[in-house]
């Protein structure tokens, strides 16, 4: 008996490779590959969920019209978790465990996105696409996160530059959301200031899902801040705006970062709309001259007619195109694993999307550019010229 099982082990050594080739993972039947996603679709922020699973729900169905990838089509399982990390968590595990997904989606968040993380990281499922740029996610090095966007970081980055360099600002705040996301920010905001030497003059804060931020904006309005750097979803901070304007900060120039929802953002704001800047992590959708921003139009106006289009549903079909990349070079015989390799060898310029999407076996950031805008004529664009900033 011994003898047999000898040899039975050296045969599957000298066969690895064949089997190999046809193994597949959970997920992946003759006819479908099963994606899974939990984001907010309830709620003060549901508008950031809705709008995500918009966007990549308008690729994946363009692919599946188109015949699928490799002869399979792809069905994705979403569920709600109402911006909240506990029902996020559990929404994971049944999606690996229950719905037994191929890959997962698109989270929204970061406060749900990292309380989540050891769940598909244990379990060895990747994850393509978050609605967040939080470092907790991207440090250390996670062979199963794959994002598509600048980090928040990044976007701290940027906009302190500008402060400084374009404005001559000395004085700058933080505002944020008590939460893994506003600690992710302002840490971002304290890094970037540091290299010019530079601290927040104050700080203030308010608890996620609520319109507190009155607390908030006393403890910052007395120190009369040439700059504001906003973290939070679109409600709170359209209404902080309009109080600290009317508390006298009317030459304060007021920055958020993308996670915002900058339409709703701007919808709220209303006529206060002057001195706010959104950083953005995708293109401004009016520059149809970029091929992902044709293809993202098209496909919006054809499976959600009544959406207007946006940053968050744009970013969503962005986390659909490299997640649908990655299936396509994958072949036939799907695993994670090679899932994950087939990802890191999109490079730029090889995709057609104009973006520049560069990924590799420890780099799994495609995408790095900030773009930083304003409303002008009820659109959000790129700011060119600051003299209208300075005081």
């Amino acid at each position: 008996m011994k003898i047999v099982k000898k040899l039975f082990v050296y045969f599957c050594l000298f066969n690895g490779l064949i089997i190999q080739i046809f193994a597949v993972d959970q997920g992946v039947t003759d006819t479908e590959i099963l994606i899974g996603s939990s984001l907010v679709l309830e709620g003060p922020a549901n508008y950031l969920g809705i709008q995500t699973s918009h966007g990549v729900n308008s690729y994946i169905n363009s692919i599946n019209e188109s015949g699928g990838v490799n002869g399979k089509k792809i069905k994705i399982i979403i569920y709600n978790d109402n911006y909240e990390p506990i029902p996020c968590v559990k929404n994971t595990q049944k999606l690996i465990n229950e719905d037994k997904v191929f890959v997962l989606t698109s989270y929204v968040g970061t406060p749900t996105s990292v309380k989540a993380l050891p769940v598909w990281t244990n379990a060895k499922v990747p994850l393509v696409g978050f609605f967040t740029g939080a470092e907790q996610l991207r440090t250390p090095f996670n062979r199963y996160n794959i994002h598509i966007r600048a980090s928040y970081y990044d976007e701290a980055a940027a906009i302190i530059d500008v402060f400084v360099n374009q404005l001559n600002f000395k004085k700058i705040a933080v505002f944020y959301q008590y939460d893994a996301f506003g600690e992710t920010v302002k840490k971002g905001t304290e890094i970037a200031m540091a290299k010019f030497g530079l601290t927040p003059v104050a700080y203030g804060n308010y608890e996620r899902n609520t319109l507190n931020i009155e607390e908030g904006l006393n403890k910052i309005k007395l120190s009369k801040p040439e700059g504001i750097v906003m973290v939070g979803t679109y409600s709170p901070l359209a209404k902080f705006v309009k109080e600290a304007k009317k508390s006298g900060l009317t030459k304060t120039v007021f920055h958020t970062v993308s996670f915002v929802g900058p339409e709703m953002f701007a919808k709220e704001l209303g006529k206060e709309n002057g001195n706010c800047i959104v950083t953005q992590v995708m293109p401004p959708y009016i520059e149809k001259n970029l091929p992902i921003i044709k293809e993202y139009l098209q496909a919006l106006k054809k499976y959600y007619p009544k959406d207007i289009p946006n940053f968050v549903s744009l970013e969503g079909f962005v986390n659909g195109k490299i997640l649908v990349e990655g299936l396509k070079r994958a072949g036939k015989n799907l695993t994670r694993e090679g899932f994950i390799d087939a990802i890191e060898t999109i490079k730029a310029g090889q995709i057609g999307t104009g973006l520049g999407f560069n990924y590799g076996p420890r780099k799994h950031t495609g995408l790095d550019k900030v773009y930083i805008t304003h409303i002008e004529n009820d659109n959000f664009v790129e700011v060119k010229d600051w003299t209208s900033f300075v005081k």
